[in-house]
């Protein structure tokens, strides 16, 4: 008898993720359906009620049986799903456990009580912004939920605090107000409850070498089946590339995982992928926690099918389907692989961007590279969507190489052949 086709939705579904999902139907029949669109899910104010009823109308039109519901993206995709797989009687996180790692003083009052590797941090008032009472600069202010290091802000000094204070009051409700609609959902601390979805995290800033270990946890234990580096342009916060397997010394990479591993399961995540952001200090040896994020990282995908052999996807969605996740390791065509970001650092309109010959030329000098162009013909740069809070994005791409002078360039060569005109 033919097992029939398992039915997987995925929120907000893109071209490059879902090539590589579809490497996984060779493991078992899956069919992939689009839950809502991107665009929809990431683009303008979030009404985040409104699209939780646009996606259950769509589950309850499908006519088969629904195996699972997935998401690679940040919030508010990352907070659908768990709502989405409980209405549904499906595999899945709680929806507390993943508010607690996406809320970020919530995630840093509950990584206190297992570990000292986090920065000091305390709430700021943003009518009235103040240093915090024994905290010292350089620190962050955030928001206490964003993505893609939107309205995040170094401040050296106080007339720097409030300056940022502001901006992010000015920004916050974006997401704030659908994060606050979430938390009306959960019974909260008394902490949380006071400071709701649109308060203001301040953090020491912390410096080293920043390290990301992508795992899944199942059965209530975490496993780490990689370590990424993010490596940085020179002199700054926005990242040059994301690079795999961490080049990062063995004991350093053994410490982050074992760290991973106590947060994770402390904070409660079950049947889901995770990712956590370090930083190492590699002159003192410190790692502090960056951020926890209850969902891998799609940008690192591709990473895992060069050098593994498969994306992580797999894990995503093995478990949403309820079962075990079974990663490979180094049986991929490559031993490194990186995702390169190619920025600008001033503000600028684009009059031209690489034409498809350009394309067409590079994928043949540089056959298995996967470019994403990211600034768009006529527009101005700070006008573009997830952009960093001090860098523009004008495209990346995926490479693998036998080492990393190979890995270097052909990024160089990428840059070489995609031209940018900007004014």
């Amino acid at each position: 008898m033919t097992k029939r086709p398992k039915n997987v939705f995925l929120l907000g579904p893109d071209e490059r993720n879902l090539a590589l999902m579809r490497e996984l139907q060779h493991l078992a029949p899956y069919r992939f359906h689009a839950l809502l669109d991107k665009e929809q899910l990431m683009y303008g104010d979030i009404g985040l009620e409104e699209l939780l009823e646009k996606a259950q109308q769509r589950l309850d039109d499908f006519s088969e049986p629904i195996d699972a519901i997935v998401g690679y993206w940040d919030f508010p995709v990352s907070s659908m799903v768990p709502v989405l797989a409980t209405d549904n009687g499906l595999p899945g996180p709680s929806l507390e456990s993943v508010v607690k790692c996406e809320h970020k003083y919530w995630s840093r009052l509950v990584q206190r009580e297992v570990t000292d590797a986090h920065p000091g941090f305390a709430i700021v008032d943003l009518d009235d912004p103040q240093t915090p009472p024994g905290m010292r600069f350089p620190m962050w202010l955030k928001p206490v939920k964003s993505f893609s290091s939107d309205l995040a802000f170094k401040a050296d000094d106080e007339d720097q605090l409030r300056a940022a204070a502001a901006e992010i009051r000015d920004g916050i409700g974006r997401i704030g107000r659908a994060f606050d609609f979430l938390l009306s959902k959960l019974e909260l601390p008394p902490a949380i409850e006071e400071a709701g979805g649109m308060a203001c995290l301040a953090e020491e800033a912390v410096r080293g070498e920043q390290l990301t270990t992508e795992g899944y946890v199942h059965g209530g234990r975490a496993h780490v089946h990689g370590v990424v580096d993010s490596l940085c342009y020179p002199d700054s916060s926005s990242f040059l590339r994301y690079q795999y397997p961490s080049q990062a010394p063995e004991e350093v990479q053994e410490r982050i995982i074992e760290i991973s591993r106590e947060v994770i399961e402390h904070m409660g995540l079950n049947d889901s992928t995770f990712n956590i952001e370090f930083f190492w200090d590699t002159d003192t040896d410190a790692v502090n926690i960056l951020e926890i994020n209850p969902r891998l990282s799609q940008s690192h995908a591709p990473l895992f099918e060069l050098v593994d052999g498969m994306p992580n996807h797999q894990a995503m969605v093995q478990l949403a389907v309820g079962e075990e996740p079974t990663m490979p390791s180094r049986e991929g065509p490559h031993r490194i692989a990186a995702k390169w970001f190619h920025r600008v650092f001033d503000d600028a309109v684009v009059n031209s961007t690489p034409s498809d010959d350009d394309l067409a030329r590079l994928a043949e000098e540089l056959p298995g590279a996967t470019v994403d162009i990211i600034a768009e013909r006529g527009a101005r740069l700070s006008d573009l969507p997830a952009q960093d809070s001090y860098s523009y994005e004008l495209f990346a791409v995926y490479l693998g190489a036998a080492d990393e002078d190979e890995l270097r360039a052909k990024f160089d060569r990428c840059v070489q052949l995609l031209p940018f005109d900007l004014t």
